[in-house]
C-alpha cells in the first residue's frame, strides 16, 4: 500500500513518513487538524469525528512522478498505487463517532550508489543500497463529543510490517562474477496513541461564521520489532546464488518520539473556509535497531489551506456546488544532507465534485521541491496526483415506519 517513487531522502530511519490526511486535506495543502466537515472523513484529528453524523467511506490513491537533481545527473521515477481506505460510523450522531482507517506510516524506496577507496590501495569499492518496504498503519478512532463547544478523541494506530535493505560491494577493478551483499529486515508490530482535543463555536461576528482550534498529540512510542539478517551471494544480474542467516529475528525495538500538531480554522458554513497549522517533533529521542540515532535535529511543518463552495444548494449549475480548495506548505525534516537540514516546499490544488446525493469525487494536486542542491548537492522536484472516491449513506438508521 502506498509505495512511493523512489527517494534518496526516503533512506532516513524508517523511511519517508505519510500523514494522515485525506484527498480533500491535501488539496488545502494538508491542513485538516481543525477544520472539520460534514460531508468528509475527518481522519486527522478525531476529535473531529463528532461531524461525520452519516456513514461515511472514503477510498484514496497515489499517483507521483519525482525528478532528482545533481551536479551530473538527473533521475526520474514514478509509481502509484492505494493510498487510504478510511470507514466513520456514527455510534450516536452528532454525540460519538468511531472510524477505522488503513494507510501506509512510513516508506522506503531508495537505490544509492557510490565508491569508496581502499585503505592503502589505489582500489576502491563500488557500494549499492537498495531499500524498499515500509510501515502500515491500522487505526481506530473514536470522538466524542462533550458540549456544543468542546470534543475530545482517541486513535490507536496498530503499526505493523517492516523496511527491507541490501548492501552490496564490489571492487571497482574487478571483473564482477559474484557480488557479495547483506540483507536486513525489520519486522514491527506494535500500537501508538494519540489524544485529540477540539473547540468550537458558530457564536463569532453575530453567529455567521465559525471557528475551530484543535489539537493532536502523539505519544513517544517504542515498537517491537524482529531483526534478521543474512550473508548472501549475488551473481552479475543480482539473483542470489546461496545465503547463510547471520541473525535471525532478535527481538529490538525501535523508538518514535511524541510529536504534536495544532491548527485554527475560521470561515462560513458550507461555504468557506480558511485553516493554518503546524506540527513539532524533536528526534533527539529517536532509537533505530542497533540503538543509535540518524537523525541530527527537529522536525516541524507549516501549512495553510482555503476551500470554497460557490453554492452548495444550487440547481443551476453544477460547478457551483463544485468544492475548491488550494494551499501551501513548508517542511524541515529532522536530518542533515551535506550539513545542511532539508526543506520541503509544496502548492497544493484541489476539487470535490459532487455524485449522487451526498457523495463526491475528490483530486489534489501537489507539486513541489525537496532539498535544495546548492545546500544539500541533491534537490528533488515532484508532481504528487491524488485520487478519492467518498460514499455518504444513512446506514442503520431505525425505521419508524413501515
Amino acid at each position: 500500500m502506498g509505495q512511493a517513487a523512489t527517494s534518496p531522502f526516503a533512506s532516513y530511519g524508517l523511511g519517508e513518513q505519510f500523514g494522515t490526511g485525506l484527498t480533500q486535506n491535501l488539496g488545502m495543502g494538508g491542513t485538516g487538524i481543525a477544520n472539520g466537515n460534514y460531508w468528509y472523513v475527518n481522519n486527522m484529528n478525531p476529535a473531529l469525528l463528532i461531524y461525520n453524523r452519516f456513514t461515511a467511506f472514503q477510498a484514496g490513491i497515489i499517483g507521483e512522478q519525482r525528478t532528482q537533481i545533481s551536479e551530473s545527473l538527473t533521475e526520474k521515477s514514478g509509481s502509484g498505487n492505494l493510498n487510504s481506505l478510511v470507514l466513520a460510523i456514527p455510534i450516536k450522531p452528532g454525540k460519538w463517532t468511531t472510524s477505522v482507517a488503513l494507510m501506509p506510516y512510513t516508506r522506503l524506496n531508495y537505490r544509492l550508489k557510490y565508491t569508496v577507496p581502499v585503505p592503502g590501495s589505489s582500489n576502491s569499492v563500488a557500494v549499492a543500497e537498495t531499500g524498499t518496504g515500509g510501515v502500515n498503519q491500522l487505526t481506530l478512532s473514536n470522538g466524542v463529543s462533550i458540549n456544543k463547544k468542546f470534543s475530545l478523541g482517541l486513535k490507536a494506530a496498530y503499526l505493523f510490517s517492516g523496511p527491507e535493505a541490501v548492501y552490496a560491494n564490489t571492487l571497482t577493478t574487478a571483473s564482477v562474477l559474484v557480488i557479495p551483499a547483506v540483507y536486513e529486515r525489520a519486522s514491527v508490530s506494535d500500537f501508538q496513541f494519540s489524544p485529540a482535543f477540539l473547540f468550537h463555536t458558530d457564536s463569532v461576528f453575530g453567529k455567521k461564521y465559525n471557528f475551530n482550534f484543535g489539537v493532536v498529540y502523539d505519544f513517544k512510542t517504542n515498537l517491537s520489532a524482529r531483526f534478521y539478517q543474512r550473508l548472501q551471494r549475488l551473481n552479475s544480474a543480482g539473483r542470489q546464488i546461496d545465503s547463510v542467516t547471520t541473525i535471525n529475528n532478535k527481538p529490538t525495538s525501535i523508538s518514535i518520539p511524541q510529536s504534536i500538531a495544532a491548527g485554527i480554522s475560521f470561515g462560513k458554513a458550507n461555504k468557506w473556509t480558511t485553516a493554518i497549522e503546524g506540527s513539532y517533533s524533536e528526534y533527539a529521542s529517536y532509537r533505530a535497531l542497533d540503538g543509535g540515532n540518524p537523525y541530527q535535529g527537529t522536525s516541524w511543518r507549516l501549512a495553510a489551506g482555503f476551500e470554497l463552495t460557490p453554492d452548495q444548494q444550487s440547481l443551476s449549475s453544477y460547478l457551483k456546488r463544485a468544492t475548491y480548495r488550494t494551499g501551501v506548505s513548508i517542511e524541515n525534516y529532522p536530518y542533515l544532507v551535506n550539513g545542511n537540514p532539508v526543506k520541503d516546499f509544496g502548492i497544493t490544488f484541489g476539487l470535490s465534485l459532487p455524485v449522487s446525493r451526498l457523495s463526491s469525487i475528490d483530486v489534489a494536486v501537489k507539486v513541489g521541491k525537496k532539498g535544495d542542491k546548492a545546500l544539500n548537492t541533491i534537490e528533488e522536484n515532484y508532481l504528487k496526483l491524488y485520487f478519492g472516491i467518498t460514499f455518504i449513506d444513512q446506514w442503520f438508521i431505525k425505521r419508524r415506519f413501515d
